[in-house]
C-alpha cells in the first residue's frame, strides 16, 4: 500500500557562471525548486526529495510568453496539482498503479487547461521522483535494485501491449557500471578557446570556461553540439570545433548534434546537413564521430506522419531522436513509425516512464530495428537533481550522458557549506573540493565515478537539511 501524506516545496535561486544559450533561451539566473514528500508505504513512513532547476522556454518554447509573470507561474501551477492529486490516491495497492493513477489525473486536466503535455509530464516526475526517494529510503534498497526486483509492480502490457512478456528485469542492467562518460554540451554562446574570452567575460573561479580548458581539464572525448539552424554560422562553428576536437581529443571524439527544435521540416534539415556533410573539412568528422542527431524539428510538427515520408526518402540520414517531443505515453511508438530512431532519457520526463520507453527499444531492436535511448541533460546540478538522474541513467545502462550543469554553474557554490560539506563527505568518489573552496563535480578521463551514486537509495546517500532553504509556498 502507497499514501502520500504531505508535499513540501522550497527553493535556491541560482545564477549561471556565464549564459546558458539553447535554443530560443539564454539563461543567467533560474529558481531551483526543491520537493519533499512523506510518503507510508507497506506500513513504513519515509521522507523522499526530488529537485530540478524551473528553466526558462525549455518546456513550452513559447517565444511570446514572458519568463516571470507567465511561464514561471504555469510550471509552478502544474507542480502544485500534481502535488495536491498525489495526496488524495489513498492506499494505492501498488506504486505503478499509483503512478499510473497520478499520470492519469494530470494529463487529463493538462489537456483541459491546455497545458503542454511535456511540462505537465514534470509535475508528474517531481513527485514522482520524491515518491521513489522515500521508498528506496524506506526499503533500505536501491531505486536499481528495486527496479530490478520489480518491487514497484510496474506492468509494461498494460501501458504498451507490444511489450507483453517484458519485464523491468529484462530492461535494466544486471550489474550498472561504476563509470559513465561525460558528453560535454558546447552551448551555442560557449567560448571554444581562451583566446575568445574577453576580460569582461573572464571567470575567476578556478573552473574551465572554453571548450579547449574543459577538455584539458577533465579529459573529454564525448560532446554534444548545439545548433542554430542558420546554416553559414553553424558551419563556421562545426569546422572551428572539429578543429580543436582534432587536435586536443586525437581520433578519440564521439559527438552527437542537437537541434534544438530549429529547422521548418526534416527537407530543410536534411539540405542543411548535407551541406555540412559534403564539405570537406567537415565529412571526415561526421563520418568518423557522429553518433546522433536530437530533435531537429520543431515538436509542434516533429510528429506529423509527413516526416514518415521525408525520413522514408533519406537513405543516408543519420540517426534521429526525439527530445522534445517525447511529452506524453504516446510519443516514442509514433516516432518509431515515422522513423526516428529514439528518444532521450532525462528524469524530468519521468522514471517509470524512462523505464516504459527503455523496454520500448530493446522490444524494436528485436525486430531488427537499431534504436537509441540517450541520456540528456537540463543542466542537473547536485545535491539531489544530478545523482538521481545519474542512478536512473546508470540501472538503464546508458554509457554517456550529457552533463552541463558543472559547467554553467559554479559546482555546489551557491548552497549552503552544510550541503556541500555533506554531498562530498558521501560522495567524494563524483565531488571534490576545490582550490576557490567550493565543491563541484570531478569528471576524471572524461567520466563520472558512480560507486557512491549506486549504492546510494536514489542517488544521493543522505536528505539534504531542507531548513537550510527557502520554503516556497506557491
Amino acid at each position: 500500500m502507497l499514501t502520500v501524506h504531505r508535499v513540501r516545496f522550497y527553493r535556491q535561486d541560482l545564477k549561471t557562471r556565464f549564459p546558458f544559450r539553447y535554443g530560443i533561451a539564454s539563461m543567467t539566473e533560474v529558481p531551483h525548486l526543491f520537493v519533499q514528500a512523506e510518503v507510508t508505504f507497506n506500513n513504513v513512513h519515509s521522507i523522499g526529495m526530488s529537485a530540478d532547476l524551473l528553466p526558462p522556454k525549455w518546456f513550452t518554447k513559447n517565444p511570446t510568453s514572458d519568463y516571470e509573470s507567465e511561464d514561471l507561474p504555469e510550471m509552478l501551477r502544474v507542480i502544485r496539482h500534481a502535488a495536491n492529486h498525489a495526496r488524495t490516491i489513498k492506499k494505492a495497492r501498488t506504486v505503478f498503479g499509483w503512478w499510473r493513477k497520478l499520470y492519469q489525473s494530470q494529463m487529463n486536466w493538462a489537456t483541459k487547461n491546455e497545458i503542454a503535455p511535456l511540462l505537465a509530464s514534470f509535475g508528474i516526475s517531481l513527485i514522482e521522483r520524491a515518491v521513489l526517494d522515500a521508498i528506496c529510503r524506506g526499503s533500505n534498497l536501491s531505486i536499481h535494485q528495486l527496479l530490478q526486483d520489480n518491487r514497484f509492480e510496474i506492468d509494461l502490457e498494460s501501458v504498451r501491449p507490444e511489450l507483453k512478456g517484458i519485464s523491468p528485469s529484462d530492461v535494466v542492467v544486471s550489474q550498472p557500471s561504476d563509470h559513465i562518460h561525460l558528453r560535454h554540451t558546447i552551448g551555442m554562446g560557449d567560448p571554444l578557446t581562451d583566446d575568445e574570452i574577453t576580460d569582461e567575460n573572464r571567470i575567476d573561479d578556478g573552473l574551465p570556461h572554453s571548450l579547449v580548458a574543459n577538455i584539458r581539464k577533465y579529459g573529454l572525448t564525448y560532446f554534444k553540439i548545439k545548433l542554430s539552424g542558420d546554416q553559414q554560422k553553424d558551419r563556421d562553428r562545426l569546422v572551428a570545433i572539429a578543429s580543436i576536437l582534432n587536435k586536443e581529443v586525437a581520433g578519440r571524439t564521439q559527438f552527437t548534434m542537437d537541434g534544438n527544435e530549429n529547422y521548418a521540416d526534416i527537407e530543410d534539415f536534411r539540405n542543411q546537413f548535407e551541406s555540412h556533410f559534403s564539405d570537406a573539412v567537415l565529412n571526415p568528422f561526421f563520418t568518423q564521430s557522429l553518433l546522433f542527431v536530437e530533435q531537429p524539428l520543431h515538436r509542434d510538427y516533429a510528429l506529423d506522419d509527413s516526416v514518415q515520408v521525408a525520413l522514408s526518402n533519406w537513405s543516408a540520414a543519420p540517426p534521429i531522436i526525439i527530445d522534445e517531443s517525447d511529452a506524453d505515453l504516446s510519443s516514442l511508438p509514433k516516432a518509431l513509425s515515422l522513423g526516428y530512431s529514439g528518444t532521450s532519457h532525462k528524469n524530468c520526463k519521468g522514471v517509470i516512464k524512462g523505464l516504459i520507453n527503455a523496454a520500448t527499444l530493446m522490444h524494436a531492436r528485436k525486430d531488427g530495428r537499431n534504436t537509441i535511448l540517450s541520456g540528456e541533460d537540463l543542466a542537473n546540478i547536485g545535491p539531489v537533481t544530478l545523482l538521481q538522474d545519474l542512478a536512473v541513467v546508470a540501472a538503464l545502462g546508458i554509457k554517456h550522458v550529457e552533463r552541463n550543469g558543472h559547467h554553467y554553474f559554479a559546482g555546489l557554490s551557491q548552497f549552503p557549506a552544510a550541503v556541500q560539506e555533506q554531498t562530498l563527505k558521501n560522495h567524494s568518489d563524483l565531488y571534490q573540493q576545490t582550490d576557490s573552496g567550493f565543491v563541484a563535480l570531478n569528471p576524471q578521463n572524461g567520466q563520472l565515478n558512480l560507486k557512491s551514486v549506486i549504492a546510494a537509495p536514489f542517488g544521493m546517500s543522505k536528505l539534504p537539511d531542507v531548513t537550510l532553504f527557502e520554503e516556497w509556498d506557491f
